[in-house]
C-alpha cells in the first residue's frame, strides 16, 4: 500500500478516484500543463482516472510511487510528486506538479524534500534526478531548494506543443544528503 507522508503543512498521499475532477482541473490549465514533459494539452477526459487507476500496481511492481500533495489543515489537494523508478539501478527519476493558484508557496520544494527522503530512506535509493522544460526555470529552483544539483542540457530533448524543447536535468545522490562511513 502506497504509504502516506507528512512534510511541515503538507500531506502528500494516495490519489482516491475522487481525487480525478481536481486532478482535471489543475493539469487542464494551460498555465500548468504547457511545463509537463508528458502532460497533453486539453487534458482529455478520463486521462485523470485513467492515470490514478495505474498508481497501486505501479507501486506493488516497484516501478514507482505517486504522491497526492495536500495541504494537511485542510486536505485539499494542491497537487502530485512521484518517482518512477528503476530498483536495479538504484535510482529514480523524481516528477511533479502544483497547481496555478498555489505557485511559488514553496510547496514543490517542501513535497521534493520529502519524496527525495523517502526514496533514500526508505525506498533504499542512491540516486534521484529530475528534470524540467528550459522554458519554466522556477521548476529548477525547486529541485536546486531539494538539494539537487544542475548536471546539464539535453538539447531538443522533449517534443511538445509541436516544437523541439531543451530539458535542463538535475540530480542527488545520497551521498549529497547523508553522511559517508568509511570503516578504519
Amino acid at each position: 500500500m502506497i504509504p502516506t507522508l507528512t512534510a511541515g503543512s503538507l500531506l502528500l498521499r494516495p490519489f482516491t478516484m475522487g481525487d480525478a475532477p481536481i486532478v482535471q482541473l489543475l493539469v487542464g490549465d494551460k498555465r500548468v500543463s504547457r511545463y509537463l514533459l508528458h502532460v497533453p494539452y486539453p487534458y482529455p477526459d478520463g486521462a485523470a482516472e485513467t492515470w490514478i487507476a495505474t498508481h497501486h500496481k505501479q507501486f506493488v511492481e516497484n516501478a514507482g510511487v505517486t504522491f497526492a500533495i495536500c495541504t494537511a489543515v485542510d486536505g485539499i489537494l494542491r497537487g502530485a510528486i512521484g518517482l518512477e523508478l528503476e530498483p536495479t539501478q538504484y535510482r529514480a527519476t523524481m516528477g511533479y506538479w502544483i497547481g496555478f493558484e498555489n505557485w511559488g508557496r514553496g510547496i514543490a520544494s517542501v513535497a521534493s524534500k520529502a519524496v527525495i527522503g523517502f526514496g533514500f530512506d526508505t525506498l533504499g535509493l542512491n540516486r534521484i534526478m529530475a528534470e524540467h522544460l528550459a522554458a519554466n526555470p522556477a521548476s529548477g529552483r525547486v529541485m536546486v531548494k531539494a538539494g539537487m544539483q544542475y548536471e546539464g542540457r539535453l538539447r531538443q530533448h522533449v517534443f511538445k506543443d509541436e516544437r523541439f524543447e531543451d530539458a535542463l536535468t538535475y540530480a542527488i545522490v545520497r551521498q549529497d544528503c547523508r553522511p559517508v562511513n568509511i570503516p578504519l
